[in-house]
Protein backbone atom coordinates (compact mmCIF):
# COMPACT_ATOMS: atom_id res chain seq x y z
CA UNK A 1 0.00 0.00 0.00
CA UNK A 2 1.19 3.46 -0.86
CA UNK A 3 2.15 6.27 1.51
CA UNK A 4 0.33 9.60 1.72
CA UNK A 5 1.37 13.19 1.47
CA UNK A 6 0.10 15.00 4.56
CA UNK A 7 -0.53 18.59 5.50
CA UNK A 8 -0.88 20.33 8.87
CA UNK A 9 -4.37 20.84 10.15
CA UNK A 10 -5.72 23.81 12.06
CA UNK A 11 -4.82 22.25 15.38
CA UNK A 12 -1.23 21.67 14.44
CA UNK A 13 -1.55 17.96 13.73
CA UNK A 14 -1.60 16.32 10.34
CA UNK A 15 -4.36 15.06 8.15
CA UNK A 16 -3.98 12.89 5.10
CA UNK A 17 -4.26 14.68 1.78
CA UNK A 18 -4.02 13.41 -1.76
CA UNK A 19 -2.23 10.07 -2.00
CA UNK A 20 1.28 10.43 -3.31
CA UNK A 21 1.75 9.48 -6.91
CA UNK A 22 -1.41 7.91 -8.33
CA UNK A 23 -4.68 9.30 -6.96
CA UNK A 24 -6.48 8.23 -10.13
CA UNK A 25 -5.58 4.59 -9.55
CA UNK A 26 -6.73 4.75 -5.94
CA UNK A 27 -10.09 6.09 -7.11
CA UNK A 28 -10.33 3.38 -9.77
CA UNK A 29 -9.76 0.64 -7.18
CA UNK A 30 -12.22 1.77 -4.52
CA UNK A 31 -14.91 2.88 -6.97
CA UNK A 32 -14.66 -0.38 -8.91
CA UNK A 33 -15.29 -2.22 -5.66
CA UNK A 34 -18.21 0.12 -4.95
CA UNK A 35 -19.61 -0.49 -8.44
CA UNK A 36 -19.50 -4.27 -8.01
CA UNK A 37 -21.41 -3.99 -4.74
CA UNK A 38 -24.10 -1.75 -6.26
CA UNK A 39 -24.35 -3.83 -9.42
CA UNK A 40 -24.95 -7.04 -7.48
CA UNK A 41 -28.06 -5.56 -5.93
CA UNK A 42 -29.80 -5.51 -9.35
CA UNK A 43 -27.99 -7.93 -11.66
CA UNK A 44 -29.62 -11.00 -10.11
CA UNK A 45 -33.16 -9.73 -10.82
CA UNK A 46 -32.67 -10.42 -14.52
CA UNK A 47 -31.34 -13.92 -13.84
CA UNK A 48 -34.16 -14.92 -11.47
CA UNK A 49 -36.28 -16.91 -13.96
CA UNK A 50 -33.22 -18.89 -15.11
CA UNK A 51 -32.22 -19.63 -11.51
CA UNK A 52 -35.75 -20.86 -10.78
CA UNK A 53 -35.67 -23.27 -13.75
CA UNK A 54 -32.13 -24.53 -13.13
CA UNK A 55 -32.30 -25.06 -9.36
CA UNK A 56 -36.02 -25.69 -9.01
CA UNK A 57 -36.30 -22.79 -6.56
CA UNK A 58 -39.66 -22.01 -5.02
CA UNK A 59 -41.03 -18.48 -5.20
CA UNK A 60 -40.10 -17.78 -1.56
CA UNK A 61 -36.59 -19.20 -1.99
CA UNK A 62 -36.06 -17.08 -5.11
CA UNK A 63 -37.05 -13.98 -3.15
CA UNK A 64 -34.40 -14.79 -0.56
CA UNK A 65 -31.80 -15.30 -3.30
CA UNK A 66 -32.55 -11.79 -4.51
CA UNK A 67 -33.19 -10.14 -1.13
CA UNK A 68 -30.63 -11.91 1.09
CA UNK A 69 -27.79 -9.82 -0.29
CA UNK A 70 -29.64 -6.54 0.27
CA UNK A 71 -30.70 -7.44 3.80
CA UNK A 72 -27.20 -8.41 4.99
CA UNK A 73 -25.68 -5.42 3.21
CA UNK A 74 -28.01 -2.85 4.75
CA UNK A 75 -27.96 -4.27 8.28
CA UNK A 76 -24.16 -4.45 8.56
CA UNK A 77 -23.10 -1.13 6.95
CA UNK A 78 -22.75 0.78 10.23
CA UNK A 79 -20.84 -2.12 11.78
CA UNK A 80 -18.53 -2.18 8.76
CA UNK A 81 -17.84 1.53 9.16
CA UNK A 82 -16.85 1.16 12.82
CA UNK A 83 -14.59 -1.81 12.04
CA UNK A 84 -12.85 0.31 9.42
CA UNK A 85 -12.21 3.07 11.95
CA UNK A 86 -10.73 0.57 14.40
CA UNK A 87 -8.63 -1.59 12.11
CA UNK A 88 -7.90 0.72 9.18
CA UNK A 89 -9.99 1.67 6.16
CA UNK A 90 -7.71 0.14 3.54
CA UNK A 91 -7.37 -3.11 5.48
CA UNK A 92 -11.14 -3.48 5.86
CA UNK A 93 -11.73 -2.54 2.23
CA UNK A 94 -9.37 -5.33 1.18
CA UNK A 95 -10.95 -7.77 3.63
CA UNK A 96 -14.46 -6.94 2.43
CA UNK A 97 -13.36 -7.16 -1.21
CA UNK A 98 -11.78 -10.57 -0.61
CA UNK A 99 -14.95 -11.84 1.09
CA UNK A 100 -17.12 -10.40 -1.69
CA UNK A 101 -14.96 -11.99 -4.40
CA UNK A 102 -14.82 -15.42 -2.73
CA UNK A 103 -18.56 -15.50 -2.06
CA UNK A 104 -19.27 -14.40 -5.64
CA UNK A 105 -17.33 -17.48 -6.77
CA UNK A 106 -19.27 -19.62 -4.29
CA UNK A 107 -22.60 -18.18 -5.54
CA UNK A 108 -21.63 -18.91 -9.13
CA UNK A 109 -20.82 -22.53 -8.26
CA UNK A 110 -23.74 -23.11 -5.86
CA UNK A 111 -25.35 -26.51 -6.48
CA UNK A 112 -28.61 -25.86 -4.62
CA UNK A 113 -30.95 -23.01 -3.77
CA UNK A 114 -30.08 -23.26 -0.06
CA UNK A 115 -26.35 -22.86 -0.63
CA UNK A 116 -26.99 -19.97 -3.02
CA UNK A 117 -29.07 -18.17 -0.37
CA UNK A 118 -26.36 -18.73 2.27
CA UNK A 119 -23.60 -17.38 0.05
CA UNK A 120 -25.75 -14.42 -1.02
CA UNK A 121 -26.05 -13.45 2.65
CA UNK A 122 -22.29 -13.72 3.07
CA UNK A 123 -21.76 -11.77 -0.14
CA UNK A 124 -23.87 -8.95 1.30
CA UNK A 125 -21.80 -9.06 4.50
CA UNK A 126 -18.60 -8.73 2.43
CA UNK A 127 -20.06 -5.72 0.62
CA UNK A 128 -20.99 -4.16 3.98
CA UNK A 129 -17.36 -4.44 5.10
CA UNK A 130 -16.06 -2.94 1.86
CA UNK A 131 -18.45 -0.13 0.93
CA UNK A 132 -18.28 2.17 4.01
CA UNK A 133 -14.50 2.34 3.61
CA UNK A 134 -14.89 3.99 0.20
CA UNK A 135 -16.30 7.27 1.48
CA UNK A 136 -13.97 7.14 4.49
CA UNK A 137 -10.96 6.83 2.16
CA UNK A 138 -12.24 9.68 0.00
CA UNK A 139 -12.71 11.86 3.09
CA UNK A 140 -9.30 11.08 4.53
CA UNK A 141 -7.17 11.11 1.38
CA UNK A 142 -8.58 13.94 -0.76
CA UNK A 143 -9.21 17.61 -0.02
CA UNK A 144 -10.69 20.63 -1.77
CA UNK A 145 -11.43 20.33 -5.48
CA UNK A 146 -9.95 16.81 -5.59
CA UNK A 147 -12.48 15.67 -3.00
CA UNK A 148 -15.33 17.28 -4.94
CA UNK A 149 -14.33 15.40 -8.09
CA UNK A 150 -13.94 12.15 -6.15
CA UNK A 151 -17.41 12.48 -4.62
CA UNK A 152 -18.81 13.25 -8.07
CA UNK A 153 -17.33 10.02 -9.38
CA UNK A 154 -18.68 8.15 -6.35
CA UNK A 155 -22.17 9.51 -7.05
CA UNK A 156 -21.92 8.56 -10.72
CA UNK A 157 -20.95 5.00 -9.80
CA UNK A 158 -24.00 4.65 -7.56
CA UNK A 159 -26.34 5.72 -10.36
CA UNK A 160 -24.72 3.85 -13.23
CA UNK A 161 -24.33 0.64 -11.19
CA UNK A 162 -28.10 0.22 -10.78
CA UNK A 163 -28.80 0.43 -14.53
CA UNK A 164 -25.64 -1.43 -15.50
CA UNK A 165 -26.74 -4.38 -13.38
CA UNK A 166 -29.92 -4.78 -15.42
CA UNK A 167 -28.11 -4.44 -18.76
CA UNK A 168 -25.16 -6.67 -17.86
CA UNK A 169 -27.46 -9.26 -16.31
CA UNK A 170 -29.51 -9.40 -19.48
CA UNK A 171 -26.41 -9.73 -21.67
CA UNK A 172 -24.82 -12.50 -19.57
CA UNK A 173 -27.98 -14.55 -19.19
CA UNK A 174 -28.88 -14.20 -22.87
CA UNK A 175 -25.36 -15.22 -23.93
CA UNK A 176 -25.57 -18.46 -21.89
CA UNK A 177 -21.77 -18.70 -21.90
CA UNK A 178 -20.62 -22.32 -22.22
CA UNK A 179 -24.10 -23.40 -21.19
CA UNK A 180 -23.69 -21.87 -17.72
CA UNK A 181 -26.99 -19.96 -17.78
CA UNK A 182 -27.27 -17.63 -14.77
CA UNK A 183 -23.91 -18.40 -13.17
CA UNK A 184 -21.84 -15.70 -14.98
CA UNK A 185 -23.82 -12.96 -13.23
CA UNK A 186 -21.84 -13.93 -10.11
CA UNK A 187 -18.64 -15.26 -11.67
CA UNK A 188 -18.00 -11.99 -13.51
CA UNK A 189 -17.01 -10.48 -10.14
CA UNK A 190 -14.19 -12.96 -9.59
CA UNK A 191 -11.52 -11.80 -12.09
CA UNK A 192 -12.34 -8.16 -11.37
CA UNK A 193 -12.09 -8.74 -7.63
CA UNK A 194 -8.75 -10.54 -7.93
CA UNK A 195 -7.26 -7.71 -10.01
CA UNK A 196 -8.51 -5.14 -7.48
CA UNK A 197 -7.07 -7.12 -4.56
CA UNK A 198 -3.61 -7.22 -6.17
CA UNK A 199 -3.76 -3.54 -7.12
CA UNK A 200 -5.12 -2.53 -3.72
CA UNK A 201 -2.27 -4.24 -1.90
CA UNK A 202 0.14 -1.99 -3.80
CA UNK A 203 -1.73 1.27 -4.18
CA UNK A 204 -4.19 1.82 -1.32
CA UNK A 205 -2.90 4.30 1.28
CA UNK A 206 -1.65 3.19 4.67
CA UNK A 207 -4.17 4.70 7.03
CA UNK A 208 -3.71 3.11 10.46
CA UNK A 209 -6.75 2.22 12.48
CA UNK A 210 -7.50 3.62 15.89
CA UNK A 211 -7.29 0.72 18.35
CA UNK A 212 -8.92 2.88 21.00
CA UNK A 213 -12.19 2.97 19.05
CA UNK A 214 -14.61 0.77 20.95
CA UNK A 215 -17.28 -1.43 19.41
CA UNK A 216 -20.24 -0.26 21.52
CA UNK A 217 -21.65 -3.78 21.44
CA UNK A 218 -25.08 -2.81 22.88
CA UNK A 219 -25.44 -0.12 20.22
CA UNK A 220 -24.38 -2.52 17.46
CA UNK A 221 -26.88 -5.15 18.59
CA UNK A 222 -29.79 -2.71 18.92
CA UNK A 223 -29.22 -0.82 15.67
CA UNK A 224 -28.52 -4.04 13.77
CA UNK A 225 -31.75 -5.55 15.06
CA UNK A 226 -33.68 -2.36 14.26
CA UNK A 227 -32.35 -2.29 10.71
CA UNK A 228 -33.08 -5.98 10.25
CA UNK A 229 -36.69 -5.57 11.41
CA UNK A 230 -37.09 -2.66 9.00
CA UNK A 231 -35.27 -4.04 5.97
CA UNK A 232 -36.78 -7.55 5.80
CA UNK A 233 -40.41 -6.44 5.37
CA UNK A 234 -39.36 -3.62 3.01
CA UNK A 235 -37.60 -6.10 0.76
CA UNK A 236 -40.16 -8.92 0.94
CA UNK A 237 -43.40 -7.14 1.82
CA UNK A 238 -44.60 -6.20 -1.65
CA UNK A 239 -44.06 -9.70 -3.06
CA UNK A 240 -45.88 -11.27 -0.10
CA UNK A 241 -48.81 -8.83 -0.09
CA UNK A 242 -47.68 -6.91 3.01
CA UNK A 243 -48.59 -9.54 5.64
CA UNK A 244 -49.36 -8.61 9.24
CA UNK A 245 -45.99 -9.89 10.47
CA UNK A 246 -44.28 -7.39 8.17
CA UNK A 247 -46.10 -4.45 9.73
CA UNK A 248 -45.30 -5.90 13.16
CA UNK A 249 -41.60 -5.97 12.28
CA UNK A 250 -41.70 -2.35 11.08
CA UNK A 251 -43.39 -1.29 14.33
CA UNK A 252 -40.75 -3.21 16.27
CA UNK A 253 -37.99 -1.46 14.34
CA UNK A 254 -39.40 1.94 15.34
CA UNK A 255 -39.29 0.92 18.99
CA UNK A 256 -35.72 -0.37 18.65
CA UNK A 257 -34.54 2.83 16.95
CA UNK A 258 -35.94 4.71 19.94
CA UNK A 259 -34.13 2.30 22.26
CA UNK A 260 -30.94 2.88 20.25
CA UNK A 261 -31.10 6.59 21.04
CA UNK A 262 -31.45 5.80 24.75
CA UNK A 263 -28.57 3.29 24.65
CA UNK A 264 -26.26 5.71 22.85
CA UNK A 265 -26.96 8.51 25.30
CA UNK A 266 -26.21 6.12 28.16
CA UNK A 267 -22.88 5.11 26.58
CA UNK A 268 -21.94 8.78 26.18
CA UNK A 269 -22.86 9.60 29.80
CA UNK A 270 -20.62 6.78 31.03
CA UNK A 271 -17.70 8.17 29.05
CA UNK A 272 -17.82 5.43 26.41
CA UNK A 273 -17.71 5.68 22.63
CA UNK A 274 -21.19 5.62 21.08
CA UNK A 275 -21.58 3.88 17.74
CA UNK A 276 -22.76 7.17 16.23
CA UNK A 277 -21.28 10.07 18.24
CA UNK A 278 -23.57 13.03 18.75
CA UNK A 279 -21.01 15.35 17.15
CA UNK A 280 -21.40 13.46 13.86
CA UNK A 281 -25.16 13.98 13.70
CA UNK A 282 -24.75 17.61 14.77
CA UNK A 283 -22.14 18.34 12.06
CA UNK A 284 -23.29 21.42 10.10
CA UNK A 285 -25.67 20.46 7.32
CA UNK A 286 -25.43 16.69 7.72
CA UNK A 287 -28.98 15.96 8.86
CA UNK A 288 -30.92 18.08 6.33
CA UNK A 289 -28.55 17.01 3.54
CA UNK A 290 -29.05 13.36 4.51
CA UNK A 291 -32.83 13.77 4.30
CA UNK A 292 -32.45 15.40 0.89
CA UNK A 293 -30.23 12.52 -0.29
CA UNK A 294 -32.75 10.02 1.07
CA UNK A 295 -35.59 11.53 -0.97
CA UNK A 296 -33.54 11.70 -4.17
CA UNK A 297 -32.49 8.05 -3.91
CA UNK A 298 -35.99 6.90 -2.89
CA UNK A 299 -37.51 8.60 -5.92
CA UNK A 300 -34.74 7.37 -8.23
CA UNK A 301 -34.96 3.74 -7.10
CA UNK A 302 -38.77 3.83 -7.15
CA UNK A 303 -38.73 5.22 -10.69
CA UNK A 304 -36.23 2.61 -11.95
CA UNK A 305 -38.36 -0.18 -10.45
CA UNK A 306 -41.63 1.21 -11.84
CA UNK A 307 -40.16 1.96 -15.28
CA UNK A 308 -38.77 -1.57 -15.59
CA UNK A 309 -42.11 -3.17 -14.60
CA UNK A 310 -44.04 -0.96 -17.01
CA UNK A 311 -41.78 -1.90 -19.88
CA UNK A 312 -41.65 -5.64 -19.24
CA UNK A 313 -45.19 -6.35 -17.99
CA UNK A 314 -47.13 -3.86 -20.14
CA UNK A 315 -45.03 -2.97 -23.18
CA UNK A 316 -43.59 -6.46 -23.65
CA UNK A 317 -39.92 -5.44 -23.55
CA UNK A 318 -37.28 -8.03 -22.73
CA UNK A 319 -35.20 -7.53 -19.60
CA UNK A 320 -32.24 -6.48 -21.76
CA UNK A 321 -34.26 -3.94 -23.74
CA UNK A 322 -35.77 -2.56 -20.53
CA UNK A 323 -32.29 -2.16 -19.09
CA UNK A 324 -31.07 -0.36 -22.22
CA UNK A 325 -34.06 1.99 -22.14
CA UNK A 326 -33.24 2.74 -18.50
CA UNK A 327 -29.62 3.56 -19.32
CA UNK A 328 -30.16 7.25 -20.30
CA UNK A 329 -31.33 8.20 -16.79
CA UNK A 330 -28.23 6.57 -15.28
CA UNK A 331 -25.94 8.27 -17.80
CA UNK A 332 -27.57 11.61 -17.06
CA UNK A 333 -27.18 11.04 -13.31
CA UNK A 334 -23.51 10.28 -13.83
CA UNK A 335 -22.90 13.37 -15.95
CA UNK A 336 -24.69 15.60 -13.46
CA UNK A 337 -22.69 14.16 -10.58
CA UNK A 338 -19.40 14.63 -12.42
CA UNK A 339 -19.94 18.04 -13.98
CA UNK A 340 -22.04 20.08 -11.55
CA UNK A 341 -18.97 21.83 -10.16
CA UNK A 342 -18.21 23.18 -13.66
CA UNK A 343 -21.26 25.43 -13.40
CA UNK A 344 -20.68 29.08 -12.36
CA UNK A 345 -19.69 29.19 -8.71
CA UNK A 346 -22.62 31.42 -7.78
CA UNK A 347 -24.94 28.51 -8.62
CA UNK A 348 -23.24 25.95 -6.38
CA UNK A 349 -25.07 27.00 -3.22
CA UNK A 350 -28.65 26.94 -4.58
CA UNK A 351 -28.00 24.13 -7.09
CA UNK A 352 -29.50 21.23 -5.04
CA UNK A 353 -32.71 23.23 -4.60
CA UNK A 354 -32.91 24.32 -8.25
CA UNK A 355 -32.12 20.80 -9.46
CA UNK A 356 -34.64 19.30 -7.01
CA UNK A 357 -37.43 21.55 -8.31
CA UNK A 358 -36.51 20.71 -11.92
CA UNK A 359 -36.42 17.03 -10.99
CA UNK A 360 -39.95 17.22 -9.55
CA UNK A 361 -41.22 18.92 -12.70
CA UNK A 362 -39.37 16.38 -14.81
CA UNK A 363 -41.08 13.44 -13.11
CA UNK A 364 -44.47 15.06 -13.78
CA UNK A 365 -43.62 15.65 -17.46
CA UNK A 366 -42.42 12.06 -17.87
CA UNK A 367 -45.66 10.84 -16.31
CA UNK A 368 -47.60 12.77 -18.94
CA UNK A 369 -45.43 11.31 -21.73
CA UNK A 370 -45.97 7.74 -20.48
CA UNK A 371 -49.54 8.13 -19.26
CA UNK A 372 -51.24 7.09 -22.50
CA UNK A 373 -49.38 3.77 -22.61
CA UNK A 374 -47.42 4.62 -25.76
CA UNK A 375 -44.03 3.14 -26.57
CA UNK A 376 -40.63 4.35 -25.40
CA UNK A 377 -39.72 6.86 -28.10
CA UNK A 378 -37.02 9.47 -28.44
CA UNK A 379 -38.91 12.05 -26.37
CA UNK A 380 -39.12 9.67 -23.41
CA UNK A 381 -35.43 8.74 -23.63
CA UNK A 382 -34.40 12.41 -23.78
CA UNK A 383 -36.64 13.21 -20.83
CA UNK A 384 -35.22 10.36 -18.73
CA UNK A 385 -31.68 11.57 -19.51
CA UNK A 386 -32.69 15.08 -18.38
CA UNK A 387 -34.19 13.59 -15.21
CA UNK A 388 -30.93 11.83 -14.47
CA UNK A 389 -28.97 15.04 -15.08
CA UNK A 390 -31.16 16.96 -12.61
CA UNK A 391 -30.90 14.15 -10.05
CA UNK A 392 -27.10 14.11 -10.30
CA UNK A 393 -26.93 17.91 -9.95
CA UNK A 394 -28.99 17.65 -6.76
CA UNK A 395 -27.37 14.52 -5.33
CA UNK A 396 -23.62 15.15 -5.71
CA UNK A 397 -23.44 18.63 -4.13
CA UNK A 398 -25.74 17.47 -1.33
CA UNK A 399 -23.46 14.51 -0.65
CA UNK A 400 -20.43 16.82 -0.51
CA UNK A 401 -22.36 19.16 1.78
CA UNK A 402 -23.37 16.32 4.12
CA UNK A 403 -19.71 15.45 4.74
CA UNK A 404 -18.21 18.95 4.56
CA UNK A 405 -18.61 19.68 8.28
CA UNK A 406 -17.45 16.27 9.51
CA UNK A 407 -14.06 16.10 11.20
CA UNK A 408 -11.55 13.66 9.61
CA UNK A 409 -11.52 11.46 12.71
CA UNK A 410 -15.29 11.02 12.36
CA UNK A 411 -15.15 10.11 8.66
CA UNK A 412 -15.93 6.43 9.29
CA UNK A 413 -18.98 7.09 11.46
CA UNK A 414 -20.32 9.69 9.01
CA UNK A 415 -19.69 7.23 6.18
CA UNK A 416 -21.69 4.52 7.93
CA UNK A 417 -24.60 6.89 8.50
CA UNK A 418 -24.72 8.34 4.98
CA UNK A 419 -24.30 5.03 3.17
CA UNK A 420 -27.02 3.45 5.34
CA UNK A 421 -29.33 6.40 4.62
CA UNK A 422 -28.73 5.95 0.87
CA UNK A 423 -29.38 2.20 1.04
CA UNK A 424 -32.55 2.65 3.08
CA UNK A 425 -33.69 5.36 0.67
CA UNK A 426 -33.40 2.95 -2.24
CA UNK A 427 -35.21 0.14 -0.43
CA UNK A 428 -38.00 2.35 0.87
CA UNK A 429 -38.34 3.90 -2.58
CA UNK A 430 -38.84 0.50 -4.19
CA UNK A 431 -41.16 -0.68 -1.41
CA UNK A 432 -43.36 2.40 -1.08
CA UNK A 433 -43.30 3.91 -4.57
CA UNK A 434 -43.40 0.45 -6.10
CA UNK A 435 -46.47 -0.31 -3.99
CA UNK A 436 -48.15 2.88 -5.25
CA UNK A 437 -47.64 1.64 -8.80
CA UNK A 438 -48.76 -1.93 -8.10
CA UNK A 439 -51.77 -0.63 -6.17
CA UNK A 440 -53.00 1.09 -9.35
CA UNK A 441 -52.74 -1.86 -11.73
CA UNK A 442 -52.57 -5.66 -11.77
CA UNK A 443 -49.69 -6.83 -13.96
CA UNK A 444 -49.52 -7.95 -16.69
CA UNK A 445 -51.91 -5.25 -17.88
CA UNK A 446 -52.80 -3.28 -21.01
CA UNK A 447 -50.29 -0.55 -21.77
CA UNK A 448 -52.85 2.23 -21.23
CA UNK A 449 -53.74 1.01 -17.72
CA UNK A 450 -50.08 0.65 -16.79
CA UNK A 451 -49.34 4.08 -18.25
CA UNK A 452 -51.97 5.67 -16.00
CA UNK A 453 -50.42 3.91 -13.00
CA UNK A 454 -47.02 5.30 -14.03
CA UNK A 455 -48.51 8.81 -14.17
CA UNK A 456 -49.89 8.53 -10.63
CA UNK A 457 -46.62 7.05 -9.36
CA UNK A 458 -44.45 9.76 -10.91
CA UNK A 459 -46.69 12.41 -9.35
CA UNK A 460 -45.81 10.85 -5.97
CA UNK A 461 -42.15 10.89 -7.01
CA UNK A 462 -42.42 14.60 -7.76
CA UNK A 463 -43.86 15.30 -4.31
CA UNK A 464 -41.06 13.30 -2.65
CA UNK A 465 -38.24 15.20 -4.36
CA UNK A 466 -39.89 18.57 -3.72
CA UNK A 467 -39.88 17.75 0.00
CA UNK A 468 -36.19 16.89 -0.43
CA UNK A 469 -35.60 20.29 -2.05
CA UNK A 470 -36.91 21.98 1.10
CA UNK A 471 -34.37 20.08 3.20
CA UNK A 472 -31.66 20.91 0.66
CA UNK A 473 -32.40 24.60 1.30
CA UNK A 474 -32.02 24.00 5.05
CA UNK A 475 -28.68 22.24 4.52
CA UNK A 476 -27.37 25.29 2.68
CA UNK A 477 -28.25 27.57 5.57
CA UNK A 478 -26.60 25.17 8.01
CA UNK A 479 -23.19 25.26 6.32
CA UNK A 480 -22.98 28.99 5.69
Amino acid sequence: MTDLQTRPDAAGGTTAATPAGRPGLLLAIVLSGQCMAVLDGSIVNVAAPTIRNDLGASGAALQFVIAGYTVAYAVLLITGARLGARYGFSRLFQLGLAAFTFTSLACGLAPTTGTLIAFRLLQGAGAALMVPQVTSLLQRTFTGAARTRAIGLYSAVLAVGVALGQVLGGVLVSADLFGTGWRPVFLVNVPIGLVLLVAGARLLPRLPGDASRGFDVPGLVVVGSALGLLVVPLVLGSELGWPAWGWGMIAGSVLLFGLFVVVERGVARRGGQPLIPGRVLSAPGLRPAAVGLFTIMAAYAGFMFTFALHQQAALGHSALRAGLCSAPVAVGFGLGSLRWHRLPRRLHGPLPVIAGVLLGGGYLLLGVLLGDGGGIGAAVLVETAALGLAAGCAYAPLFARALAGVAPEDAADASGVTVTVLQLGQMIGVAVIGSVFLGQVDLPAPAADSGHAVLVTLAVNAAVVLVGACFAARSRRAVR
